[in-house]
């Protein structure tokens, strides 16, 4: 979550909607903030074609659930949307339920119970906004990340999108491709923050900066040596070769090329960096590319791909549709029966089962208090995330959760990493329900 400081020096709460807080003041006033309740964070489908989806953003959320207050500032704005009593209460605001979840890096499938938030009424409802713009926005980021990683089939990807998003939106989609599998970013926040390495080299502005293309090669081989990486297509892309070795050498790093048909621009490059003895000088490629473009140059000689705008918008799916929805209210299960729009009941859990071979098979959601038989191969899906108000000890860390989304794509059946339209790839059974 991100905001002014406040008073106390921490991040506030402001990261809410007015209905959230409409809520809370009414309950409080009713008598029914402290009823105990369990919110489920779910997404009813896939968005349209998709096999699976990624939960990423689950680290970023616990940590924003620890930060949520309300300082002197946001009191003060608060003071005409709410009452005095609604007002005290949220002066001494913090959550103090429990969380369980999927893991960060973990598949998801619709109707899985990706989260579960248990408290009073009060606390958890101020959550919905919170959990969802995150959840929603770095799910939707890693699933189109994932896609992409399958298609690159080993070959590296460096993110390169933050130009084409919000600033805070760009560092939070560093992350989740990170996570999905990206190698580099090009945004130095998200090493900062989060500890991702980055990757990255000069625009064409620099080409254009000087007087020649071979002075800009010069002077950048001058400054960070020849291992860096020259954008070769400002101009003409066989002459932006040969200045290329001739400014670097044969042992140039790489160059990039990123507009025209990259196909044929990289198997021409290629042939020509090999007859200048420039051997292992690598090739990159970007520009507008997406899963698509990515498997379609599957069999060209490139080394590594930079992705920029169709990552950071969930390529095409820019939202993973997941919903916050009230499941059960002291006890007792509560559903949602609108047309097109309807819940299940009830706090859940979810097994996923697996052959002898490791492969998934389904994905059984079911009651959390029904015995559910868990073979030798299964797993339950859900981790507790935090207790009383705060987070479990020794959850994964980013690293922890790319290995996990690594291990957890390998055991999904082939034909659910295809990147063709198609029923998700594993079918969820409501067990009990």
């Amino acid at each position: 979550m991100t905001g002014s400081p406040s008073s106390a020096g921490v991040s506030t709460a402001l990261f809410t909607d007015r209905y959230e807080l409409t809520m809370a003041a009414a309950a409080l006033a009713d008598g029914t903030a402290q009823r105990h309740c369990v919110f489920e964070v779910f997404a009813r489908r896939l968005p349209e074609g998709r096999r699976y989806g990624v939960v990423a953003g689950t680290g970023r959320l616990l940590e924003s659930i620890a930060r949520f207050r309300f300082g002197e500032e946001e009191l003060a704005m608060l003071a005409d949307v709410v009452d005095d009593a609604t007002l005290s209460w949220l002066a001494d605001y913090r959550f103090s339920g429990d969380v369980d979840g999927y893991p960060e890096g973990e598949l998801y499938f619709p109707g899985s119970p990706i989260l579960t938030v248990t408290g009073t009424f009060a606390d958890a409802v101020l959550l919905e906004t919170l959990a969802l713009s995150i959840l929603n926005h770095d799910s939707a980021v890693a699933s189109a990340a994932a896609r992409m990683v399958t298609a690159a089939a080993g070959r590296p990807i460096i993110e390169m999108g933050s130009r084409r998003t919000h600033e805070a939106a760009a560092v939070a989609s560093a992350r989740a491709t990170y996570l999905a599998g990206f190698t580099t970013t090009s945004n130095l926040e998200a090493q900062r923050r989060h500890g991702i390495p980055t990757a990255g080299t000069a625009a064409h502005a620099w080409v254009l900066l000087h007087d020649d293309e071979l002075s800009a090669f010069t002077s950048q081989v001058k400054a960070l040596g020849p291992d860096t990486t020259l954008l070769v297509d400002t101009y003409d892309i066989r002459r932006g070769v040969e200045l290329a070795v001739e400014a670097a050498g044969t042992g140039l790093g790489a160059i990039r090329i990123d507009s025209g048909d990259l196909g044929e621009l990289a198997r021409q490059a290629r042939d020509q960096l090999d007859a200048l003895g420039a051997r292992d000088t690598k090739i990159v490629l970007s520009g507008d590319l997406d899963e698509y473009a990515i498997a379609s140059l599957r069999a060209e000689p490139v080394d590594s791909y930079g992705v920029g705008t169709s990552v950071v918008t969930g390529s095409g799916a820019p939202t993973a549709g997941m919903v916050y929805k009230l499941v059960e209210v002291d006890g007792r299960p509560v559903a949602k029966r609108s047309s097109s729009k309807e819940s299940r009941g009830g706090r859940k859990s979810a097994v996923r089962r697996y052959k002898p071979t490791g492969t998934a098979i389904e994905e059984v959601v079911h009651p959390a208090d029904a015995d559910v038989a868990v073979g030798p191969h299964d797993r339950v899906v859900p981790v507790p995330l935090i207790r009383g108000g705060e987070q479990v000890a020794g959850l994964p860390t980013l690293e922890q959760s790319r290995e996990h989304l690594r291990a957890a794509l390998v055991s999904v059946p082939w034909e659910g990493l295809k990147l063709s339209r198609g029923e998700p790839a594993l079918p969820t059974v409501f067990e009990g329900m």
